[in-house]
């Protein structure tokens, strides 16, 4: 295993920019993650990891055939994009998620913003079976260390992609989904009142929700009861109780 000691270094300098820069993650089709769990869960699920950066403290933990590189603690550090992350620090390929065929159960995010909410919708997606999670507008980037944090492994196994308004329209109707929007206004209903076993169900940014343009496009509003003079609820929270009451219509 190849030792690195300086800041200089090429890969030293590549896994740092993955680490800071959306457009450079983009640019490079690469992304990094975190930790043993998240290497373990790399691992089972197939991902395609191109290297690793570990200390001597998890070096016997790195499987054999895996390209991996020796660092100090200090140099860990500077990589990681976590604060005293024990490493080891891995770089992963982005591959594109191909479309389900015909889907049942589809997450929509317009404009979400933080990458905690669009990591907790994933790794929630995934648990309850929801097919594929769409992301529109200005949503955080899926692969912001943050975003692969948050879904605490879920990312390698819940399918999700970015489409724009209208290519989400088109795709909807080629697969005879209903959308909803969750939404606060006169319009909405109760969320029991509807028939979520198979749609497509929107949540917006986290201080304004839905868009105008959105809401235009679905054919209802719901809203999640609550008790009076609540407030909203966070984007993910919300996200979360529709997709378990999808799962549940889904099991009958």
């Amino acid at each position: 295993m190849e030792t690195i000691t300086s800041r200089k270094n090429a890969l030293i300098r590549h896994f740092r920019s993955l680490g800071e820069e959306r457009s450079y993650r983009r640019k490079s089709g690469e992304y990094l993650c975190d930790g043993l769990k998240q290497l373990r869960e790399a691992l089972d699920n197939g991902v395609d990891i191109s290297h690793v950066l570990c200390t001597a403290a998890t070096a016997g933990e790195i499987p054999p055939g895996l390209s991996a590189s020796l660092v100090d603690e200090e140099l860990l550090r500077y990589v990681s994009p976590l604060e005293n992350s024990p490493g080891p620090v891995f770089s992963v390929r982005m591959n594109a998620a191909a479309l389900p065929e015909k889907p049942e159960r589809v997450l929509v995010l317009e404009n979400v913003q933080d990458p905690g909410n669009v990591g907790t919708v994933l790794r929630t997606a995934a648990a309850f079976g929801i097919e594929l999670v769409v992301l529109c507008g200005e949503c955080a980037d899926p692969y912001n260390p943050k975003t692969v944090r948050s879904t605490m492994g879920a990312m390698f196994r819940q399918r999700f992609v970015s489409m724009s308004r209208q290519e989400l329209t088109a795709k909807l109707r080629e697969w005879a989904l209903p959308l909803y929007g969750a939404a606060l206004s006169s319009r909405a209903k109760d969320i029991g009142e509807f028939n979520l076993s198979r749609c497509a169900v929107a949540v917006g940014n986290e201080g304004h929700g839905l868009s105008r343009e959105f809401l235009a496009e679905c054919a209802g509003e719901l809203i999640i009861p609550m008790a009076p003079d609540s407030e909203s609820l966070n984007a993910a929270v919300a996200a979360s109780v529709i997709m378990w009451e999808m799962s549940r219509q889904s099991r009958g």
